[in-house]
């Protein structure tokens, strides 16, 4: 019968310890949760997710900023381009005009086969015009296309020490309307991507 009574007592002081080991432990990380969600200023329990504000890092990424320049420099050429021809067609309609009204042609026919001549002259270059618009659009895609590739293979390379779950994109269709600063990581990944950036593109 002693025997019996040990070992309920035993049983009964192992169930008190345990439940007080399990009641002392859940409000310590109730605290613990309700400090890291309501501190402004404490980074430590935060989430595994993080945002980039995209038009902050766009402006201040050095290769970013080296593709446009490259674009914008296309860009101007091939308006250059534009303009010369046409300042040069303009000149020629206008010899063409000042040679008709002072009856400068020997024939009808001599005058209509200038005017077909800068007719064409005319569409070949409004062609040529549409021609390096697509053309300098489709530079410009592949171009996004390959600073996208390389910020989506900085970021994997820079999230391993991180591990961060989701990095959201403050860009486009506006994802993220409201956000605590804490997990702003912009001018941390801003800092990373220039770090590993040599401005071979030039």
């Amino acid at each position: 019968m002693k025997n019996i009574n040990y070992v309920i007592s035993g049983i009964l002081a192992v169930a008190v310890i345990i439940l007080f080991v399990m009641q002392f432990t859940g409000k310590k990380e109730t605290k613990t949760e309700r400090a890291a969600f309501t501190s402004e200023g404490d980074s430590t329990g935060l989430l595994p997710v993080a945002y980039v504000d995209m038009d902050s890092l766009l402006l201040n990424y050095n290769y970013y900023n080296d593709l446009l320049e490259i674009i914008m420099k296309k860009q101007e050429n091939s308006r250059a381009n534009i303009n010369q021809q046409a300042n040069k067609l303009q000149t020629e309609i206008q010899d063409f005009e000042r040679k008709w009204n002072n009856n400068a042609f020997l024939t009808t026919e001599r005058a209509q086969q200038e005017q077909q001549r800068l007719m064409r002259k005319q569409q070949e270059l409004q062609e040529l015009d549409n021609h390096l618009a697509r053309e300098l659009m489709e530079e410009q895609q592949k171009l996004t296309e390959q600073l996208r590739d390389s910020l989506l293979t900085q970021l994997k390379v820079y999230n391993q020490d991180k591990r961060y779950q989701i990095i959201f994109s403050s860009r486009s269709t506006d994802v993220i309307l409201l956000a605590a600063e804490a997990y702003n990581i912009t001018d941390e990944i801003l800092t990373y991507l220039n770090k590993n950036y040599s401005p071979s593109v030039k």
